[in-house]
């Protein structure tokens, strides 16, 4: 019988047979090795079944040892696959070292992240995986194979979709810890998002724009900056005390990261969201799409058409930006791209429902989908052929090659 376990939100319930723990390195190896079927199975954050395998096994590595090495001359960190971001931020902050971007929660695994392109925000800076300039994988073999930046591949090796092997280490490039301060401003006007969307995303180190897309005015906008921002934001006013982005959900802003402008270290202001706390709403569904920043504008424009279907399924949307990269199944490979995010009330069918009309809205745009949300259809990924090419030389007897792989990637 298969395990009745889910994932974090409860909608997807895995058809794996069993999660198996291995305490060693070389445990994992024996079991990769052995199995016919495989998925490895992170803090379970995805609300599909990328992290499944019907009638496969699990792979948890939590088990194995931890470790975060730092490289003070190199300028890197070594991390075992299942550190969690708010672990290893705390310990590069108490050393001197910062990550140049963090996602909006810090809960989750550095591989899981790594693999489904997950990102923060910020006109000039890259999602996580553009961090990684080595990483070791367990492949269908059960060999412990290493790749370095610069290798032939390594491009499509790091976001991965659990698609190539099991990732037991990655390292990570590192830059010196910073201090942000984080102010939250509300009801921007609409126009003044179209007609400033570049001076808006300019005038801080990450910025995060939340709405339903139906309001008369957008909801919040976020910044996070290294000076005090100007109190008029384009008419839109400082809030007067913290907020929650889910507002809707009458969630409490204790989850939240410090506000009102009070400095603090990079780690504790770049998510949205404590460690030690609820991220998000926790009862939720999540979606997210992304378009080439060029198309910013007209990409709102669609979802603005859409706002009466949006708003009565949506807990709120946020609006970020990433530059791009070289990474061949990234969000933002080949250019900068705006994430068009959506939380969405825990409505399977409706939201399911909707997600088409939202795609083909937002086709004419090239948009791709994050790979670890629900989603219709992938999108837009020019890199796919190459990383199908790169998968049948790893994994030629399609050990890892789950129906989420084969559905979406082929």
């Amino acid at each position: 019988m298969p395990r009745l376990e889910s994932n974090w939100s409860g909608n997807h319930v895995y058809a794996a047979d069993q999660v198996l723990r291995p305490r060693t390195l070389e445990e994992l190896r024996k079991v990769v090795a052995a199995e016919p079927r495989v998925k490895a199975l992170g803090t379970r954050h995805c609300f599909n079944d990328i992290a499944d395998f019907d009638g496969g096994v699990q792979i948890d590595i939590s088990d194995l040892e931890p470790s975060i090495d730092l490289d003070s001359t190199a300028n890197t960190v070594t991390v075992s696959g299942a550190t969690r971001y708010g672990e290893l931020a705390s310990f590069l902050h108490a050393r001197g070292f910062g990550l140049p971007n963090l996602a909006s929660l810090p809960h989750c695994t550095v591989a899981g992240s790594v693999a489904t392109g997950t990102h923060g925000s910020g006109r000039r800076n890259r999602g996580l995986a553009s961090a990684v300039t080595a990483l070791e994988l367990v492949t269908a073999d059960g060999d412990l194979r290493s790749f370095a930046h610069g290798d032939k591949d390594f491009a499509g090796l790091v976001v991965n979709v659990g698609a190539l092997g099991i990732v037991t280490r990655l390292t990570l490039g590192l830059v010196p810890s910073f201090d942000l301060r984080q102010t939250v401003f509300e009801q921007l006007p609409w126009p003044a998002l179209f007609d400033h969307f570049d001076d808006l995303q300019d005038t801080a180190y990450s910025v995060s724009v939340f709405t339903n897309w139906a309001n008369d005015t957008v909801d919040q906008v976020w910044l996070k900056s290294v000076d005090e921002p100007d109190p008029d934001l384009f008419g839109a006013r400082p809030a007067d005390g913290p907020r929650h982005p889910v507002h809707a959900a009458g969630m409490s802003a204790e989850n939240c990261t410090e506000q009102l402008g009070v400095p603090g270290p990079w780690h504790e202001r770049l998510p949205h969201f404590r460690l030690g706390f609820t991220p998000s709403a926790g009862d939720e569904l999540q979606s997210e799409y992304f378009v080439p920043y060029r198309h910013a504008t007209a990409a709102f424009e669609a979802l603005r058409s859409l706002g009466h279907r949006i708003a009565p399924l949506a807990l709120c949307s946020e609006i970020r930006t990433i530059a791009g990269d070289d990474l061949w199944l990234s969000p933002a490979q080949g250019g900068d791209r705006v994430a068009l995010h959506f939380t969405w009330r825990p409505w399977q069918d409706e939201v399911e429902a909707l997600l088409p009309a939202i795609e083909e809205r937002l086709a004419p745009f090239g948009v791709r989908a994050h790979w670890g949300k629900l989603f219709h259809h992938q999108g837009n990924y020019p890199m796919l052929s190459e990383f199908r090419e790169l998968r049948a030389r790893l994994d030629p007897n399609g050990v890892f090659r789950s129906p989420y792989v084969a559905r979406n990637i082929g």
